[in-house]
């Protein structure tokens, strides 16, 4: 079953009071907003975001006394929620984008100018989430690990809906920066873990590290043929081939009791 999308936390810092009645306005039209609240000028704004677990801020970069990029000076670019410049000057476009805004706003501006803008806010802010759940997630199985006890379950979460997948009907994982590449099946899922990481939360008798990107299931394997220089490839039951590395030789003869 489909999960509804979290609510959006949204602040709107300007220091003329019809620009943020009108971006109230607009935002409270959006059934994926959830509170919006308002500041006048930098200082409160600073205040605020120091104060509330906010998501999305609005933020005008021409205000008397503290203006936007000072706003994001103080707070600490890294410590900014998401951040949508508003400015009637282009040329602070450049100096927006310098301090990593997600997009900006040049006054006035239009319906489709706004919804693009906001499109684009949900789908980074949707992003962040699903890397928030997956560490969770991986804290959680961590600890479990530590403790003695291997996982058998992965929660895979992605487009609107969550997946519970057995670890042993997992053939092989193929990493691919931070994600992993699951094949299950002969179906390929995108899975948010390293490589490093994921193999520490697997049963070693059953996982084995056959090559810096890739791991194997031991019980989906069906044939070992040799290559040359020391290298093996294992066969799957569907069909596919992974490459035994000679650096990782030897965690597969260990697993095997045996010499290749």
């Amino acid at each position: 079953m489909a999960q509804p999308p979290e609510r959006i936390r949204v602040l709107v810092v300007d220091d003329e009071a019809p620009a943020r009645q009108r971006l109230t306005d607009l935002l409270k039209k959006d059934p994926q907003i959830g509170s919006v609240l308002e500041a006048a000028n930098g200082q409160a704004a600073v205040e605020i975001i120091a104060r509330e677990a906010l998501d999305l801020v609005f933020l005008d970069i021409q205000m008397p006394g503290l203006d936007g990029l000072q706003v994001v000076e103080t707070v600490g670019a890294a410590a900014m929620p998401l951040t949508v410049f508003v400015t009637a000057y282009d040329k602070h476009a450049i100096s927006a984008f310098e301090v990593n805004a997600l997009d900006y706003l040049l006054k006035p501006f239009s319906d489709e100018r706004w919804g693009a803008a906001l499109a684009r806010a949900k789908t980074r802010h949707h992003e962040l989430s699903l890397h928030e759940f997956g560490r969770r997630v991986l804290r959680m199985l961590a600890t479990q690990a530590r403790a003695g006890r291997y996982i058998d379950r992965l929660v895979v979460k992605g487009s609107g809906t969550t997946r519970f997948i057995r670890v042993a009907e997992i053939d092989w994982i193929e990493g691919a920066g931070v994600y992993v590449n699951l094949h299950v099946g002969g179906k390929e899922l995108l899975y948010r873990s390293t490589l490093n990481e994921l193999s520490r939360l697997l049963d070693p008798m059953r996982f084995i590290r056959i090559h810096r990107s890739s791991i194997v299931n031991i019980d989906s394997t069906v044939e070992l043929q040799p290559i040359s220089h020391g290298e093996f490839e294992l066969v799957l039951k569907d069909g596919h081939r992974s490459r035994v590395s000679r650096t990782y030789r030897i965690e597969l003869e260990k697993r095997l009791g045996q010499s290749l």
